[in-house]
């Protein structure tokens, strides 16, 4: 692997058919689940750190869903002195978007998690307004509330919606332990 800490999918998929890598998703385990790059290894974000990858005994490459989660876990590992490791530009999506393959776990959620905080977030803010204009106008804030919890997740990359949805028993997918 070059001394780069980025990779296109062209360039991942270049060091995968050569077996110089591994491949490590460091989304959720239902994110993980739903949909994959082949061969990759799961290891959620919380858990990553450089005493776990230097066991590998290989240069590690790492993705998520659109690179943001990656980028902030190469500067992780970097602060713990960490220096074999890449990661894939644009995440899974850049993956898709150039037509490579991906995989799914029998049994997994059909929505992704970023679906189900779409509809659970627009559900809410329906019932909020629809509550606000026909029963009391306090229920307006449950909308404002929700609306505001977007706002921070959008300008932060954290979402506590998606983390609270992760945990839900359908999120729960047999056969996708961390590795």
């Amino acid at each position: 692997m070059s001394t780069m800490l980025n990779l296109t999918p062209a360039g991942l998929k270049h060091e995968l058919d050569a077996g110089d890598v591994v491949l490590i998703d460091i989304r959720e385990p239902v994110e993980h689940a739903h949909e994959r790059i082949p061969g990759a290894r799961l290891i959620p974000l919380g858990e990553l750190s450089s005493e776990r990858l230097a066991s590998l005994h290989s240069n590690v490459v790492l993705y998520c869903r659109t690179g943001r989660r990656s980028t902030e876990a190469l500067h992780l590992l970097a602060g713990q002195g960490f220096t074999r490791a890449a990661h894939l530009e644009g995440g899974i999506e850049s993956w898709k978007s150039e037509g490579l393959a991906t995989e799914r776990t029998a049994g997994a959620p059909r929505l992704s998690l970023m679906q189900q905080v779409q509809v659970t977030a627009g559900s809410l803010v329906v019932a909020g307004t629809a509550l606000g204009a026909f029963l009391h106008p306090g229920w307006l804030f449950l909308s404002g509330f929700v609306g505001a919890g977007l706002v921070f997740s959008g300008a932060t990359g954290s979402c506590a919606m998606a983390a609270l949805l992760s945990k839900l028993p359908w999120n729960r997918v047999a056969g996708c332990a961390v590795k």
